[in-house]
Parts: C-alpha cells; sequence; structure tokens
C-alpha cells in the first residue's frame, strides 16, 4: 500500500474543530494524516486496529473516523457496520487504494458518509471535514427544533368547551388517517395551531412540517415557491430552488388561506394531489414527492367554486376531511385557559420575572368581551396589557377602552364605541372614569360600598383600591384577601 505524501498546510481552516479518529494499519500513512489534521486544528486520536477503533469510540464518539478498507482482523467494512450497530453517529470517511473503489462503495453502504482514494490532498480532506462540519450543524439544530416541538406540546391546555372537545375528537380520528384535510373558519381562531397538532399526533411526526400562507405570496412567485425551478429557468433564476414541496417531502404541507390560491395554480396543485409528483420549473424531469396536505381557510370555498374563482375538483379533494373551528365567542368555556395560556406565552416572550396577577375585574372584561379577532386579537390585547402593567398586575385600566364593560367604558366609549383623548395619559383618563362611575354607584347604593361593589361585579378590595389608588402597603385585609384570590398567570 502506497504510504501517504506528506501534506503542505495552510493556514487553519475557516471551519469548527471536529473530534477525528484515524484508523489505518499503516503507521507513515496515519502518523501523517493525524499530524496535518491536529496542525489544522482539529481534536485527533489514531489506531492500527478495527478493534480497538471501536473501544475508542465507546469512551468518546468521534465526529469523523477516517478509517482505511483493507485492515488484518477486521477490515473497515465491518467497523463501519458494528460502529453503526452500536449507535455511533460518526461519519465514515473510507481510504482506499485505486484497486479496492468497489470495497469502498460496499462500505458505504454499510452506513460510511463517503471515500477518498489514496494518496490523499488536503484541500480534498478538508471539503470533506467541510462537509461534515455542515451536517453536524443540521443534526444540532434537528435537535433544537425536537426540543421547541416538544415544549409547544407540554404547553398546549385541554380545551374546556364543548365545541372544541368535538374539534379534538376529529383531530385524534384524521391526524393517524394520511388523508387531507380543511379546516375551516374565521380569521385567528387557531387553525394553524389544530393544523401543527393533526401534524405532531401523525406518523409524519418527526418530518417536516411546513407552513405557508397563500395569500402573502406574490403570484408571479408562487409556483417558483412552490415546485421550485432550474438555475437560468427564468431571470433572477441564479440557483436552483428545491421548493416548498420537495422541502415537505414525507412531511405535512400547511397551507394556510388556501382559498388565495390563483386558478392557474390551483390545476397544478391537483395534479400533485393526484399524481404525487412535481415538475420544477425549467426542467423536464418530474420528482417524486410524499407530501400531505392540510389546508385552511376563512372563505366560503363552495361560494367561489360557483362563482368559478375556486376549482370544483380541488375543492373535494382538499375537503376529503374537512374540520370547522367554531369562534371565539362559541367557546366560552375556554376562555380562562386561553388567558392564562397566553399570559404565559407572554412571560416567556417578554422574560418578566416574577408573579403577574390579572385582576378579577379585568379577566371579567375578557370574558365579556366578544373577540371578533379570535384568539389572534386575544393574544394581542394581552400582551398590550402585559407591557402596560406595573408591578405585576393587569388591572381594568391595561385593556383597550374598547374592552371595558358597561359604566366602566368612558362616556364617548358608550355614544360612539370609541374613544377621543381629552387629557393626561391613557391609564389616568381611565382611572377617573372608573372613579366616577363607582362614587355614582355607592350614591345609588346609599353609600353601602359592599352593595355598590356587588352591582358593579368587582371586590370590595378592588373598589377601594380604585377609589384611592393607595399602594400595596396601606390596602386593608380585604384587598390582600381580594389580592390572593386573584388567578395567577400559568395555573392553566
Amino acid at each position: 500500500m502506497p504510504d501517504l505524501p506528506d501534506i503542505p498546510i495552510p493556514e487553519p481552516l475557516p471551519m469548527r474543530s471536529l473530534n477525528v479518529l484515524v484508523v489505518d494499519d499503516e503507521p507513515t500513512s496515519r502518523e501523517i494524516l493525524a499530524a496535518s489534521l491536529k496542525r489544522a486544528g482539529h481534536a485527533v486520536s489514531d489506531t492500527a486496529s478495527g478493534g480497538e477503533a471501536l473501544a475508542r469510540m465507546a469512551e468518546s464518539d468521534p465526529d469523523v473516523v477516517f478509517c482505511d478498507v483493507s485492515m488484518p482482523v477486521m477490515d473497515g467494512i465491518e467497523l463501519v457496520r458494528r460502529a453503526r450497530t452500536a449507535g455511533s453517529e460518526a461519519a465514515f470517511i473510507m481510504m482506499t487504494a485505486y484497486s479496492s473503489v468497489d470495497t469502498a462503495v460496499e462500505a458505504m453502504k454499510a452506513g460510511a458518509f463517503d471515500y477518498m482514494i489514496k494518496p490523499l490532498r488536503f484541500d480534498e480532506v478538508s471539503q470533506r471535514l467541510a462537509q461534515v462540519g455542515e451536517m453536524q450543524g443540521l443534526r444540532a439544530e434537528n435537535r433544537a427544533l425536537r426540543t421547541i416541538v416538544q415544549n409547544t406540546r407540554d404547553e398546549r391546555y385541554d380545551w374546556a368547551s364543548a365545541p372544541m372537545r368535538a374539534v379534538a375528537r376529529l383531530v385524534s380520528k384524521v391526524a393517524p388517517i394520511d388523508s387531507t384535510v380543511l379546516l375551516t373558519g374565521e380569521s385567528g381562531t387557531g387553525k394553524g395551531v389544530i393544523a401543527r397538532q393533526i401534524h405532531q399526533s401523525s406518523a409524519r411526526a418527526e418530518r417536516p412540517f411546513i407552513p405557508v400562507n397563500c395569500g402573502a405570496i406574490p403570484e408571479n412567485l408562487l409556483e417558483s415557491e412552490f415546485f421550485g425551478h432550474t438555475k437560468g429557468a427564468f431571470t433572477g433564476a441564479e440557483r436552483a430552488r428545491k421548493g416548498l414541496f420537495v422541502e415537505a417531502d414525507n412531511g405535512t404541507l400547511f397551507l394556510d388561506e388556501v382559498g388565495e390560491l390563483p386558478l392557474s395554480l390551483q390545476v397544478k396543485f391537483l395534479h400533485v394531489l393526484e399524481a404525487r409528483e412535481i415538475r420544477p420549473i425549467g426542467s423536464e424531469q418530474t420528482r417524486r414527492v410524499d407530501v400531505r396536505i392540510i389546508a385552511a381557510t376563512n372563505r366560503d370555498l363552495p361560494a367561489l367554486c360557483a362563482a368559478g374563482r375556486f376549482r370544483e375538483d380541488l375543492f373535494f379533494r382538499l375537503s376529503v376531511f374537512q374540520i370547522p373551528v367554531p369562534p371565539l365567542r362559541e367557546r366560552a368555556g375556554d376562555m380562562p385557559g386561553a388567558i392564562r395560556f397566553l399570559l404565559q406565552k407572554s412571560i416567556k416572550r417578554f422574560a418578566i420575572r416574577g408573579r403577574v396577577v390579572l385582576d378579577p375585574d379585568a379577566e371579567d372584561a375578557l370574558l365579556a368581551y366578544g373577540w371578533p379577532g379570535n384568539v389572534r386579537e386575544l393574544e394581542n390585547v394581552l400582551d398590550r396589557a402585559m407591557i402596560l402593567a406595573e408591578g405585576g398586575r393587569i388591572t381594568l385600566g391595561d385593556l383597550p377602552p374598547h374592552l371595558l364593560p358597561g359604566d366602566h367604558a368612558p362616556a364617548t366609549v358608550r355614544e360612539t364605541g370609541a374613544m377621543h383623548p381629552t387629557s393626561g395619559s391613557l391609564r389616568e383618563q381611565v382611572r377617573n372614569y372608573e372613579r366616577t362611575t363607582i362614587l355614582r354607584a355607592i350614591d345609588d347604593a346609599g353609600g353601602d360600598r359592599r352593595v355598590a361593589a356587588s352591582r358593579l361585579g368587582i371586590g370590595l378590595s378592588s373598589l377601594y383600591r380604585k377609589l384611592s389608588d393607595a399602594p400595596d402597603a396601606d390596602r386593608g385585609a380585604d384587598d390582600i384577601a381580594d389580592v390572593e384570590s386573584a388567578p395567577e398567570h400559568g395555573a392553566a
């Protein structure tokens, strides 16, 4: 076997340091390669036998193994097989002479990453290590994404309302079945969350979930975005693009706002659903894809079909299993859990430390509102309240004026549905209106503040606090009791 020539080392490689194991029974070849890799900044160990290599790998699983194919006792192919059986994810790069290329290919079938022909060139070694480094980075990203997905699962709260329990039953039925799903309902009802839950409960859970808003992509870019293109297929196509169907291969493609797809593209989507193949722009070749489609819309697709703006045959293919998602106003039982769940998300997003308390009257206002923007509007309101809240307490004054119930709302809101600014900050204006309303209620109750508080639907301690706007230290025992009874965020 020819000796490995001395490899000139240029400046240190612009890549992260890798843990490398060199396995070769030829001492000169092994030592030169190991020394070259060390000078390049990698952590390197070397051994002359496959058995010793397995022992080293058991102690510290390397990123890369440069392994000679032809070795006594245990050859390179057997070493790869045993390492894979032991669970090693190391990238094996097989080294071989010209006479044994077929053997190297056999090693790759056994699980090797690549092979190189002796004598090795350092620029080729550098290229292989760069590829391995990129692969290791992708693995780390995948692990991080799986952690995020798991955390998302852990944060989910159980739906309490009857309408959403019915949705949950439908999700559990269709998730394991590899059929298309159409989610319908108003904007902001959480159709994207439900689509992700279907994916996570399916056999495709470990494969990609690719969401795309069909209404957010310019029409002239839609075909390229979904089907990909070859280099030079059109002006500006400086490199090839795989497209979303290829990215979602073996996984799920979530088509949000599917009713916005132009007719010219709908026929191509229908072909993908029927033939399970795509053809990138500029290519003569088709490519098979295995993608589950989940679509969502807030539009009346049958009406669009009747108007000739949506293909009826595509509608039938998409709506094999249809799940209507009810608006938030029809899911009153979900509101308390949704409020606490979204508050918890706000706390994490804003990195807020300490306890956060939602006043009962503020929660009552949230529960009483109709939420035309559904869950998305609720999340935005709670984010705003979290930003305005002082001392970890969300009060009625931290909510938007149009959410203030009844007499709590400013006169201009009661009369016109909108607040016009007068003087002072928003918080000061709301507090002034609150005090005026409370004083009127006390007068109507003959001075009995407990009765007034009951009529206003707030606790007695809240009434005192809103009248005096006193700090925590000056509150009475009733006020402290009310604070402790306020629902704490994160209890969902």
